[in-house]
């Protein structure tokens, strides 16, 4: 820890560079358009403050701007940040703990007998590593659920990080009451909090830990703050099973009864459903985070993403924690993500590039009920990365947006600005080793 803690306020003092929020204009960077044609355009993007302020031909400079600060952006891409929909961000702590098990042996062998070991300093430390890895991989907004959520949510103030953020709640055992007014101090605390970044959701970890009586409770607090539900869904056959021997139900149409669908709903997982499963998410315009590599990690099976996509349900992608994935770069999963489907498909049209690429950015917001932030758009939140198209795999540059998904590499991004900061930059000197 004293190792990992060194890394960490190395990569805070450093940070203290960042470049507060000034008109900010990128020149010459390629833009991808809004439908995915190969052919990206050149143009610039202006900022000011935390907004997009011009994008392209699109947007209106005021007559007397003047930018205070020029980047030149002839070999960059500029995107919108990606989107983590799903994580438990301090379980980098775990990672390569607990490695080729089962879910349910790995949860209830290995990981709840070590979390329950961990302090809210751990859980500090590990966001902020969590923070750093997401960061430096091109990540602007990330949504979470874990505990000792104070002290992620101060990381993610420090950090200059967007964050949907969730205290894990489990609803039998010792600690279920107090889950609940941990929530509620929590929502109370620190809704809104960061200029706005930090957005506090529920999290009832899932429909086998969460019986009616409890969720009842969840749903109340819901209600009294006005708060979305982060839970994970039809993870597992075994899930699947042992809500059905319970309820008579699957975990969507349980979670339906219960009146969890009439609160915005991000909905983690999504493995095995019906086709009613499918409808009733549809219906009720719940968000799914698809995170494929820890779905293969733990072998519990392969999402219906594009069922889910033909019925218009939105769906957002997510690496889930690094204790089984490794690791939290969404450039690799978007690549896992589009790969996967075509060949369970055994179909090369399923999720095309430009598609999984939305997946990553605005679908990702839209999953998180986040109304301007994932597009390059004026008036939209300046959450924004340029990514350095100088790279020996990155060339030819025939079409940028599969570039993104099949080649491109976390090193690549150069730049990160959220929120019309730069947090993170090479061209800042920020020494993140």
């Amino acid at each position: 820890m004293m190792y990992l803690s060194c890394v960490i306020i190395s990569w805070k003092v450093t940070a203290r560079e960042r470049v507060n929020n000034v008109k900010l204009l990128i020149k010459n960077c390629y833009l991808l358009p809004d439908d995915g044609d190969a052919a990206a355009a050149r143009g610039d993007l202006a900022i000011e403050g935390d907004r997009i302020l011009k994008v392209g031909d699109e947007g209106e400079l005021p007559r007397d701007w003047k930018a205070e600060r020029v980047m030149e952006g002839e070999d960059y891409l500029c995107l919108p940040g990606l989107i983590n929909c799903h994580t438990h961000a301090a379980m980098t702590l775990l990672r390569s703990y607990a490695d080729d098990l089962p879910l349910m042996y790995w949860l209830e062998k290995k990981i709840w007998p070590i979390e329950a070991r961990l302090t809210a300093d751990d859980v500090y430390w590990g966001t902020m590593l969590a923070l750093v890895e997401m960061i430096e991989s091109g990540t602007t907004t990330f949504s979470d659920m874990y505990f000792f959520m104070d002290r992620a949510a101060e990381a993610v103030e420090e950090s200059g990080m967007r964050a949907c953020l969730a205290r894990g709640l489990v609803g039998t055992g010792s600690e279920a009451e107090t889950g609940l007014e941990e929530s509620k101090e929590f929502l109370e605390k620190w809704q809104g909090a960061a200029k706005g970044r930090i957005s506090i959701w529920l999290g009832p970890h899932a429909p086998y830990t969460c019986p009616p009586d409890y969720l009842d409770k969840v749903l109340a607090l819901a209600q009294d703050y006005r708060a979305g539900i982060h839970i994970h869904v039809a993870e597992t056959k075994d899930e699947v099973e042992q809500i059905n021997k319970l309820y008579g139900k699957t975990p969507v149409e349980y979670l339906k009864e219960r009146g969890v669908f009439q609160f915005t709903t991000l909905a983690a997982h999504c493995v095995h459903l019906t086709a009613e499963d499918i409808s009733v998410l549809a219906e009720t315009g719940t968000g799914v985070a698809h995170n494929p590599e820890s779905n293969m990690k733990l072998a519990s099976g392969i999402a219906p993403v594009p069922q889910l996509l033909a019925a218009e349900v939105t769906v957002g992608i997510g690496t889930d924690g690094a204790a089984s994935n490794n690791n939290l770069d969404m450039l690799e999963e978007m690549r896992t993500a589009a790969l996967l489907h075509k060949v369970n498909q055994m179909d090369p049209l399923t999720l095309p590039a430009p598609q999984v690429l939305s997946m990553a950015t605005g679908d990702g917001a839209r999953a998180l009920g986040l109304e301007d932030v994932g597009l390059l758009k004026p008036g939209y939140k300046a959450d924004i990365i340029l990514v350095d198209l100088n790279q020996a795999h990155l060339y030819p540059r025939h079409n940028l947006t599969s570039h993104m998904v099949y080649a491109a590499q976390a090193s690549d991004v150069d730049t990160v600005i959220i929120d019309g900061r730069i947090v993170n930059g090479k061209a800042q000197s920020l020494d993140h080793r």
